[in-house]
């Protein structure tokens, strides 16, 4: 593997999945982006020492395993408002804080991760989906590993030992403490969430859910969602916790006449997590141009909303979209 040409071919053909893993471990794909890189790094420095006993990838994996256990011994983990208090009430303008966020991962770059039978259970939903993400973040680091190799990779417990320089009783427990505590973390309605493909509820859902807000109607929100819908908006750690609360927030955020108005809403459908997204553009109060806002994360059980995620800090061109609206002067 010592040839430049070969070691080329060998990143692109894994560094999708690679940096999957990596988002998988640390929850943010700026910061995936960067291990994937040094793993890469690190693989040409230490290529004279890899022997073949194990395969390339494999190999690869090791090296980011490890790569990601570096940051996460000097990193503290990644949340979501959710964990960091009970849910509150809208009551006018919150403040936007500083925190280690959880990150949402563009589906078009899942698709890239996977494109043969090799990669496929890299990007199974059940293992990326945002929830399931969130909960990882409570796992201790090795823990974290542990469980990755072993249930997402597929890899034996000798392999994960290998790999982590620890016995492999010492894997198995980890594993059992990290499967524990996994169980206590996920939503015990999971199950039901919509998988796969878009159905075509959803995506009659989904078109109606724009449709709301870009008449900026809560009321026609309301309808979309569950009695105990939750959402929540890094970087502002309020969070609301049912219906109720959503509606009073848009109420305030929607409405020309109150002081709390954002301004205008325009958004197109997308996925993140393998789950139904939406990008969003906003034209604040007193300007033109509708700019990129974020991107939206939705759960939705039995044909309704159950969850939202909106996060501000998703960059445009990660879903391959523009910076403002393409057609500015197709809407008032």
């Amino acid at each position: 593997m010592g040839h430049v040409s070969d070691f080329e071919t060998l990143v692109e053909r894994h560094r999708r999945e690679i940096q999957v893993h990596c988002y998988r471990m640390l929850g943010s794909l700026a910061d995936a982006e960067d291990l994937a890189q040094e793993t890469f790094l690190r693989a040409w420095k230490g290529r004279d020492g890899f022997e073949g006993r194990a395969s390339a990838r494999t190999w690869l994996y090791r090296i980011a395993t490890n790569a990601c256990l570096d940051v996460l011994a000097r990193r503290p983990r990644r949340v979501l408002p959710d964990q960091l208090g009970p849910a509150g009430e809208p009551d006018g303008p919150i403040t936007a804080v500083d925190l280690p966020w959880l990150e949402p991962y563009p589906d078009r770059l899942l698709d890239a991760a996977a494109p043969d039978d090799t990669g496929a259970t890299v990007i199974e939903r059940e293992t990326i989906e945002l929830a399931y993400l969130a909960a990882l973040q409570y796992l201790p680091p090795r823990q974290r590993a542990t469980l990755v190799l072993r249930d997402v990779l597929g890899w034996s417990a000798k392999e994960t030992a290998a790999s982590l320089e620890t016995s492999v009783a010492s894997a198995n427990s980890a594993l059992q403490r990290a499967r524990a505590t996994l169980r206590e973390r996920l939503p015990a309605r999971r199950a039901e969430w919509t998988a796969g493909d878009p159905t075509t509820g959803e995506t009659a859902l989904l078109k109606r859910f724009i449709a709301a807000y870009t008449d900026g109607d809560p009321a026609a929100v309301a309808r979309l969602l569950h009695e105990d819908a939750q959402a929540v908006m890094p970087p502002y750690p309020l969070w609301f916790g049912n219906r109720a609360s959503i509606v009073r927030a848009l109420s305030l955020s929607m409405d020309p006449a109150s002081p709390h108005c954002i301004g205008r809403f325009r958004m197109r459908p997308t996925r993140a997590n393998r789950q139904p997204a939406v990008a969003g553009y906003l034209r604040r109060p007193g300007e033109h141009d509708y700019r990129w806002f974020g991107v939206t994360l939705l759960t939705i059980e039995a044909g309704l909303v159950t969850a939202m995620a909106a996060f501000e800090s998703a960059s445009a061109a990660a879903w391959g979209m523009p910076e403002t609206w393409p057609d500015d002067h197709g809407g008032e």
